[in-house]
């Protein structure tokens, strides 16, 4: 065997190799990390919601902390709104978010880093992503963002609507028409406590959050249906539905992306023990709710179903379960509202549209549920917000949210 005998290196000589490869890591890997984002589509994408997971850039938050660390596009020095996200509420970042927009089939370069002498993260905008329980109105739970606002009706609301008798009734999801970016849940809640208050001393009050000032109001009725996107077992023939929750776990509260828990008690649907929770997001820019619904049966689960409401049955119904969107759009006072579910085609088994005792009147989807958990959007817009004002704008809405699911924005790491 021929063995080749090599001079060794001067120590001098590895003491400045070593220092280059030190300099190198601390400036370019230790500091920071490169990404790309891809849109494979050939529309504008506006106010998408970028999500990093912890463990693509596991070394940089080792050593400077998830909250210390900032997104930027490539070329630009200006720093991205971001938001640490713990998904599974353990104590530890899973995630970090930001939003971009994106023209037809662009391509963007954007770095991770760790934030720059001590500088201080950007600004909120006037908008932003929130939710919160609500003890002192009824023990709703409400969430909103910078276009829309919704609630989930507490128990106290059930008891009030049934004469202080247990329903069914409440469990859908309600809508407030707002018309203005910045957050209305806490103002228009003390409003109506104020209200109360003055009314309970026999003082002057006005109508509080049922009165349009000028931010919007609250004119959306739920009643026994789903409202916007509420949930319930379609089996022979009858929709059974919860009671309102009787548990929530707050898990994120923007101002990007707000996420919450809704538990509810045990409920009977044709003989079967059903339990259910729900997990609710909101992202900053939207229109729709996500709904991560998981539910749990004593019996193989039937069909699982996310409603809207058809009220009077005087609006007009669209549905496109090829493309995996379904609408309703209607008069409500002096203006117009279009309501919106989204999902993958692939998740749906049919659609049931009628105004009935059986249906509840509601647009019905009914959805397959492998693992038993099911996944879609729900929203509105309101003609008064100016965002949509017509049924062909909103249908194009929710065929574009619809394309965008269906093939999201590509994240490659260098």
């Amino acid at each position: 065997m021929k063995i080749n005998y090599h001079k060794s290196p001067s120590f001098a000589f590895l003491f400045l190799i070593a220092g280059i490869f030190f300099f190198y890591s601390c400036n370019s890997t230790g500091r920071e990390k490169t990404f790309t984002i891809k849109n494979k589509l050939a529309i504008n994408r506006s106010a998408e919601t970028i999500s990093i997971a912890v463990s693509q850039i596991s070394a940089l938050v080792e050593e400077h902390g998830a909250a210390n660390l900032q997104i930027r596009e490539s070329g630009s020095e200006e720093p991205l709104l971001t938001q640490t996200i713990d998904t599974n509420s353990d104590g530890k970042t899973d995630q970090i978010i930001f939003q971009t927009d994106m023209k037809p089939d662009e391509e963007k370069q954007f770095v991770v880093e760790a934030r720059k002498n001590n500088a201080t993260a950007p600004p909120e905008g006037e908008g932003q992503a929130f939710s919160r329980y609500v003890p002192e109105n009824n023990e709703d739970f409400a969430w909103e963002n910078d276009r829309v606002a919704f609630r989930a009706y507490g128990r106290v609301t059930e008891a009030r609507e049934s004469g202080g008798k247990v329903s069914g009734g409440t469990s859908g999801i309600d809508a407030w028409f707002k018309r203005v970016p910045y957050p209305i849940i806490d103002k228009w809640y003390n409003i109506n406590q104020e209200a109360k208050l003055k009314k309970e001393a026999g003082a002057p009050h006005t109508d509080t959050y049922h009165t349009d000032t000028g931010e919007g109001y609250d004119p959306y009725v739920v009643g026994g249906s789903r409202g916007i996107g509420g949930t319930g077992i379609w089996e022979n023939d009858t929709l059974y539905v919860s009671r309102p929750f009787i548990g929530y776990k707050q898990i994120a509260t923007g101002p990007i992306r707000t996420i919450f828990e809704l538990t509810y008690a045990p409920w009977q649907a044709a003989g079967r023990t059903i339990h259910e929770k729900k997990r609710i997001s909101l992202d900053l820019g939207s229109n729709l709710s996500r709904y991560e619904i998981s539910i749990y049966t004593s019996e193989p689960l039937p069909n699982i179903a996310a409603g809207i409401a058809l009220h009077d049955g005087e609006g007009t119904v669209k549905a496109m379960p090829e493309e995996g969107w379904f609408r309703y759009w209607e008069a409500v006072d002096d203006s117009e509202v279009g309501i919106g579910i989204v999902l993958k085609p692939v998740s749906i088994q049919t659609y049931i549209d009628s105004l009935n005792a059986a249906a509840q009147d509601n647009l019905l989807v009914l959805m397959e549920a492998p693992e038993n958990k099911v996944i879609y959007y729900a929203g509105y817009s309101w003609k008064k917000s100016g965002q949509y004002t017509s049924p062909q704008e909103w249908d194009q809405y929710l065929q574009h949210f619809s394309l965008c699911l269906a093939s999201p924005l590509e994240v490659t790491f260098r």
